[in-house]
């Protein structure tokens, strides 16, 4: 038995590469070949990095499935079914929207593979593959086998999952909806053995917040010390209230934490239900805590609630300079499906799109959704005016020798090239068409 691993792309403007800064490993598909028996054989084809052979002579197509890559995948599902060879689809989005993802292939995984993947695999090999399959949430106690990476031009960083969920509630988040809210920690000593594993200098740690359980975080940094690992992950703004926290974060290796502001206005703070990030009259006095704790910051922005317009996009750009951070992201709203945000843009008659990730003619950058104080045009273009301004040569500059500072050596190179590549792709990416001309050669 032989089957093929598929990880979409977004999509790229014709006649141009694929634009993507951030192609690191794909850690979920090394998960599930390290659920595979060794005696199926495997290949992985990423969409991102090359061509999909479609003509693979194969048993089993499975394809992880994000909202942005959905028209993609089902593109991908629809000219191997045509070939008689069952397409299986999982991820958040077939989580999140089964009965849409089921009309593309011939079976669903809702929710974790861990606790079902033996199981699909088995009715494959006898015929009685099912439409839909729930995984639950379970100790996920093995390790991934990155050895389906060989030979794929990824960045030179290791992903080390530490643990899955986020305890908040924010209204956009399809992470919180996946996972009811709810953090599950990895075992420790998974996580020592697999950054033991890593082939890399650097690693990044995934887990969508990583000190969500405080004393779990305090204890497997200072397990990570001796390892002499330098890591980036995220976490919240809190972390600024914690001296020992942050010493701990420090002293484990951590250089870099991905904090997301979101935004700086308290009413849309509350809209969004991420109240925890308030902190007004603190706020930067915790962003200098981190810094002083010699840990840069990656910082993230999202626009498009009730209270935006372009003076708030201004200033969280005027923010985020004065304050040098490692990097930023100034991004506009979208309403993932069944968020409680995208229930309430349509309960709102707001949507521009029922469906934004299947509508033809919906490119990256656009809204998908009309903002109350300014238009969907002027905040999609403010927002990359915004990402232009902060990755321009001057403040690159300015917060690269900030860096020079906080982080360590090893993270200076990786700082300029990440920077400036990031401000030489802002219109790159601008208006790519969803889904669309990734079966052609890259001129």
């Amino acid at each position: 038995m032989k089957l093929t691993f598929i990880l979409p792309a977004i999509g790229k403007k014709p006649g141009k590469k694929y634009i993507g800064t951030w192609k690191m490993e794909p850690l979920t598909i090394a998960q599930l070949q390290a659920l595979t028996p060794p005696e199926i054989e495997t290949e992985l084809f990423d969409d991102r990095v090359e061509l999909i052979d479609y003509e693979t002579q194969t048993d089993l197509v499975c394809i992880t499935v994000e909202t942005y890559t959905a028209k993609r995948s089902y593109r991908i599902a629809a000219r191997f079914r045509e070939r008689g060879i069952p397409v299986v689809m999982g991820g958040y989005h077939a989580t999140l929207c089964p009965e849409e993802a089921e009309l593309y292939c011939d079976s669903v995984i809702v929710g974790n593979a861990e606790t079902v993947w033996a199981q699909m695999l088995q009715d494959v090999r006898q015929g009685t593959l099912k439409r839909r399959y729930s995984g639950e949430t379970a100790e996920y106690d093995i390790q991934p086998d990155k050895r389906i990476f060989k030979g794929k031009p990824y960045l030179p960083v290791s992903l080390v999952e530490t643990g899955r969920g986020c305890i908040h509630h924010c209204e956009f988040c399809s992470i919180s909806q996946f996972y009811c809210s709810r953090y599950y920690a990895r075992s420790h000593e998974l996580i020592l053995d697999d950054l033991r594993r890593s082939e890399h200098k650097y690693t990044f740690l995934v887990d969508d917040n990583l000190v969500a359980d405080r004393r779990n975080a305090l204890r497997l940094f200072e397990e990570i010390t001796p390892l002499k690992k330098k890591w980036a992950g995220q976490g919240t703004l809190t972390i600024g209230r914690d001296p020992a926290l942050l010493k701990a974060m420090k002293q484990s290796g951590c250089e870099v934490i991905l904090i997301g502001f979101e935004s700086l206005n308290k009413e849309n703070l509350q809209q969004m239900n991420k109240s925890f990030n308030y902190a007004l009259g603190e706020r930067d006095e915790l962003v200098q805590r981190v810094h002083d704790a010699g840990i840069g910051i990656y910082a993230t922005f999202v626009f498009g609630y009730d209270n935006d317009d372009e003076q708030t996009i201004e200033d969280a750009l005027r923010f985020a300079q004065k304050h040098k951070f490692y990097t930023a992201a100034f991004n506009h709203l979208l309403p993932f499906p069944n968020t409680a945000l995208y229930d309430r843009l349509k309960a709102e008659n707001r949507l521009i799109y029922d469906k934004w990730w299947l509508a033809e003619g919906y490119n990256y950058g656009e809204l998908a959704f009309h903002p109350k104080r300014i238009s969907a045009e002027r905040l999609s273009q403010c927002c990359r005016d915004a990402r232009k301004e902060f990755s321009g040569t001057k403040t690159v500059l300015s917060r690269g020798f900030a860096s020079l500072g906080r982080t360590s050596p090893l993270l200076w190179g990786l700082f300029w090239g990440m920077n400036l590549r990031i401000g030489g792709e802002v219109d790159q990416k601008m208006h790519v068409p969803i889904g669309e001309n990734l079966d052609e050669l890259p001129k």
